[in-house]
């Protein structure tokens, strides 16, 4: 990543009341001049998921995130620094930080093509008609109903929502945020992947309690889907038992 002034090495001594989040050698931080540019961006993205609904924010694209953004007065239009920011954190180069997957959108405006996707009943996501509902409607059928969808198409607000959400969990750390979830340009929810768990079960599912079920061991049983994030992958992110391989 061609580093700019909002990104650097925070000194050890600026985080030593971090307590939940784990230190590592050469990881990457955002500079703390910035986090206040990043935080505002990340409270922007909140508030316009909720403008729009959770579903609809799902596949939404960046210019109606803006749009959206400044027709709310609550919310306010993105300013010249936010986009600053957005735009190398989308168009950086993610390995230098701990991510390894390839781009997936080539530019913040790609968007997700409506007519391409359908809305799957009772989940609030959406999956790609084809391969990726023909597959999930098999899974379904193999293993049975206690699965149900738990993420399916993700446009880039909505990937850069869990993944800004994720850097603030750990306090800037890119490095550490990247290892739990692809950055936005990086997802391969936005071009057919999906997500499955229990009912029931909640965050659960996004954990490798999940790995522990019953269902997840009916699923790799199946010859026609894998596991897209395996142990020690080659894109650096750790093991996701609950996401399904479609491209």
């Amino acid at each position: 990543m061609h580093r700019r002034a909002f990104l650097g090495l925070l000194a050890a001594s600026s985080l030593s009341a971090m307590s939940n989040v784990k230190q590592e050698d050469n990881a990457v931080w955002l500079d703390q001049k910035q986090l206040s540019v990043f935080l505002s961006i990340q409270k922007k993205l909140e508030l316009v998921k909720r403008a729009v609904g959770y579903g609809h924010f799902n596949i939404l694209s960046f210019d109606d995130m803006l749009k959206t953004a400044t027709r709310y007065s609550k919310i306010g239009q993105f300013t010249k620094e936010e986009l600053a920011f957005i735009e190398e954190i989308f168009y950086a180069d993610p390995s230098e930080h701990g991510f390894y997957g390839k781009r997936t959108m080539p530019t913040l405006t790609t968007n997700i093509n409506k007519k391409e996707v359908m809305k799957i009943k009772h989940t609030g996501h959406y999956l790609f008609r084809g391969h990726s509902d023909e597959s999930y409607n098999r899974v379904i059928s193999d293993v049975g109903n206690s699965l149900i969808l738990t993420s399916g198409v993700r446009g880039i607000p909505k990937q850069m929502n869990l993944y800004f959400n994720k850097i603030k969990r750990t306090q800037g750390n890119l490095t550490l945020a990247s290892r739990s979830l692809a950055p936005p340009a990086y997802s391969y929810h936005s071009i057919g992947d999906f997500d499955i768990g229990k009912k029931g079960w909640g965050y659960k599912n996004f954990t490798v309690s999940f790995a522990r079920t019953q269902e997840f061991w009916r699923l790799r049983q199946l010859s026609y889907i894998s596991m897209r994030y395996t142990i020690n992958n080659k894109d650096g992110v750790r093991f996701e038992p609950w996401h399904v391989k479609i491209i």
